[in-house]
Formats: structure tokens, C-alpha cells, sequence
């Protein structure tokens, strides 16, 4: 079936093309009522689809934004690229979503990608290998459209960023724990992740606030990945803690697949504080407390620094960059017990 154009509509109605353009994008202009509701009628009857892509050749926009997120998989990055879509196709934005696999040499060919595709913004979960940073810092600040960073950031990149408070959300997960009895509470965490180590920060500040001097023991190294944290947790076995911080959910999966298959559980031989609060609680037996960054939120105030962005690219005076720092909260259920 041949694809309709305004032509097409123009020839029936008897009028110009740019008259019919003019009605169907709703701009003002000199026709009657009468006219109007006939040009819509038989765009509607012929199925019109208007071309996005002439239409952006004129406006210099696409209505596209990209989103680029390290583990599409992680329940909470997918969460958040849901909000951010649905979001954004009710503004009439489409929401382009790519994988990293949490490699900065992915994030850098993604955003080149995006950019060549015509996205009119980016938002970007960056991958969190430190090492690599330079390099995406450089391709970043010579952007030719706007981006916001979400959930991580690069230090000392001048731009537009939001995302929770990690040390916080650390020193949370931890408090909880010592304020239940426990004193050896051994956590699992991506040392290799500035989110990492701002969640580490955070447990060693609760821990020495309760007089307890963080052991290098109980402090493990995993990604952010199930297989990982399933290595990483047999660590734990070989210690005398109680209790475990476990940084994100997919390494609280990681260590309960570990508890189980060695006939332990939670609560009853392990103590457990996860982070995120993304996985569904029919994962877990019993449900896990767990540090909650609520997606809903991040992904809302990404959107209201991003579309504010683009109306200042629109001809507005362009502000400086803007930080926003949203605080976490523990979620208290079944898998922490007294001491």
C-alpha cells in the first residue's frame, strides 16, 4: 500500500499543500472550519502518517531523545528506561534505548550513533570504569546536543546530572543492620564503580560511628552482575559476620543463589540489606530490606533538566548546568533479624 502524502489529501480537498500542512500540524492560519474538518477527515480515512523526518529537516528537531544505560537487564535500569519512555512519547517524544554492557568504549560509539541518527538530547547512564572516564569526558563536553547524566557521573564534567545520594543510601543499609545487634556486617561491593565507592563511604562512615573499625575482610569486590556476585559472596562463608550489605540487586541475587545452594538462609543464618528495591519481592524468600531509589522520581527529574535544556537550545538564554542530588530510603520488610 502506497504511503499517503499531503499531496494526496491536498488533490481531494482542493487545496494547497502547505495549507493542508498548515491544519494537520495545527498552525494558524487564514481557512474555514468547514475546510479544516474536511482536510482532517480525509487524512484520517487515508490513514495519513505524517513524515517525521522531512518534518524535522525543516523544524532542525527530530522529537527523538537517546537513552543509554550500562545493563538493560538490571532491574532498576530498566525501570528507569520504562519511566523515561512512556514519559516521553506522552510529550510526542520517541525514546531510543541502547546498551552499554557497561563498557565506556560502547557509550562513546552509542552516543556518536545517537548523534548521527539526529537525537535532539541524550540522557546517559555512563559505564563505571573509572579508568576510561578521560576519554568519554572529552567526547561529552563536545556534545553537539544536549544530554543529561543520569545515576552516575563523571567528575568534573560541566553538565547537567541527576541522581541519588549513594553514601547516603551505604551508611542507611549499614546503620540498619548495627542498629539491629549486628557488629560483623560484611558487604559486597563494585569497587570499581564511583557508585561503589560512594556506597562503601557510606558504610564505613555507620560502622565507625558505632566504634567499629571497617575490616578489609569483610569488604568484597563484585560487579553488578548475579554470576559475579555469586563468586564474590563465597568470601563471606569464610568469615564471622552476621549480616551483609549488599549493594545493588542483582548482587543480593547473586548471594542468596549462594546461600541456597549451601543450605543457608536469610534470615535465620544471614542477615541481608540489598539496594535498589527494583527486584519483585516473589524473587525472594523472605522479602529483602532494601535501599530504594525510587526510578519514578529520577526518571522525572531527568526529563524536567533535559526538556528545559532543549527549550533554552530552543532560543532561550542558556543557564549554567544543574545538579540534582535525590535522597534514598530503606524499605524495612523480612530479611534483617535482632541479634
Amino acid at each position: 500500500m502506497a504511503k499517503v502524502t499531503l499531496k494526496d489529501i491536498a488533490r481531494e480537498v482542493g487545496l494547497s499543500p502547505t495549507a493542508v500542512s498548515l491544519v494537520l500540524n495545527d498552525r494558524s492560519c487564514k481557512i474555514s472550519a468547514e475546510s479544516r474538518a474536511r482536510i482532517k477527515e480525509v487524512a484520517r480515512k487515508k490513514r495519513y502518517i505524517p513524515n517525521q523526518i522531512a518534518r524535522s529537516l525543516v523544524t532542525q528537531h527530530s522529537q527523538t531523545l537517546g537513552l543509554i544505560v550500562p545493563n538493560i537487564e538490571s532491574r532498576f535500569f530498566s525501570s528507569l528506561a520504562h519511566h523515561l519512555e512512556v514519559a516521553c512519547r506522552k510529550r510526542g517524544y520517541l525514546l531510543l534505548i541502547a546498551n552499554s554492557d557497561d563498557s565506556t568504549h560502547n557509550d562513546a560509539d552509542l552516543i556518536r550513533l545517537f548523534v548521527n541518527r539526529g537525537v535532539d538530547g541524550i540522557f546517559i547512564v555512563v559505564a563505571d570504569e573509572l579508568r576510561y572516564a578521560r576519554g568519554l569526558k572529552s567526547i561529552l563536553e563536545q556534545l553537539p546536543v544536549s544530554f543529561v547524566m543520569v545515576d552516575r557521573f563523571i567528575e568534573g564534567l560541566d553538565c547537567d546530572r541527576v541522581g541519588f545520594n549513594n553514601e547516603q543510601g551505604g551508611y542507611l543499609a549499614t546503620s540498619y543492620l548495627l542498629g539491629r545487634g549486628h557488629e560483623r556486617v560484611a558487604a559486597i561491593i563494585n569497587k570499581e564503580s564511583n557508585t561503589g565507592l560512594e556506597r562503601m563511604a557510606g558504610y564505613e562512615r555507620a560502622l565507625r560511628e558505632h566504634g567499629i573499625e571497617p575490616d578489609p575482610e569483610l569488604e568484597l569486590h563484585s560487579a553488578y552482575y548475579i554470576d559475579d556476585a555469586f563468586q564474590s559472596a563465597k568470601g563471606i562463608l569464610k568469615t564471622d559476620a552476621t549480616a551483609v550489605f549488599a549493594s545493588s540487586d542483582n548482587i543480593a541475587l547473586g548471594l542468596l543463589k549462594l546461600f541456597y545452594a549451601n543450605d543457608l538462609r536469610v534470615p535465620r543464618d544471614y542477615s541481608v540489606v540489598s539496594y535498589d528495591n527494583s527486584a519483585a519481592d516473589t524473587l525472594f524468600e523472605p522479602a529483602l530490606t532494601s535501599i530504594e531509589q525510587n526510578s519514578a522520581e529520577l526518571a522525572a527529574a531527568a526529563l524536567e533538566l533535559m526538556f528545559a535544556r532543549l527549550a533554552e537550545d530552543s532560543g532561550a538564554d542558556r543557564s549554567s548546568s544543574v545538579t540534582r542530588i535525590l535522597r534514598p530510603k530503606i524499605i524495612v520488610k523480612d530479611s534483617v533479624r535482632w541479634l
